[in-house]
């Protein structure tokens, strides 16, 4: 899995660098999470195009199982890119993305430039 590991403000924040096709739901995001873990990075950086087909369709429960892996792990991850087509039909997604963005384990940001900026008033990596 080729990634790339930067230091950005004070966190280790490894960015997937997409093989041509999504994650699998299980598979994918385990091999993702160890990956993060043998990098010691304290956030995974995945691109919305990169999401487990479904994801975003909350009642096939592929984000909430994804999420808490990240959580059981210590590991954060910051989804990336705009989502809304599916925020517009779905209630309940709008609910869940406002609820991990008010959170510091996930965040739905719509580019690289929100995640540095949040990162940048986040206080220290854990």
């Amino acid at each position: 899995m080729s990634n790339d590991i930067r230091l950005s403000h004070g966190f280790r924040v490894l960015l997937r660098n997409p093989d041509g096709k999504p994650l699998s739901a299980e598979s994918g995001i385990n091999d993702l999470i160890g990956h993060a873990l043998g990098e010691a990075v304290d956030w995974v950086v995945l691109p919305v195009a990169d999401l487990p087909e479904d994801f975003l369709t909350l009642r096939s429960g592929i984000a909430g199982a994804a999420i808490q892996k990240f959580t059981n792990y210590k590991v954060r991850v910051a989804i990336i890119g705009r989502i809304d087509a599916e925020l517009a039909v779905s209630n309940a997604l709008q609910s869940f993305v406002l609820e991990a963005n008010r959170g510091t384990t996930c965040w739905f940001l719509d580019t690289m430039e929100e995640f540095e900026a949040r990162l940048s008033a986040f206080s220290t990596p854990a």
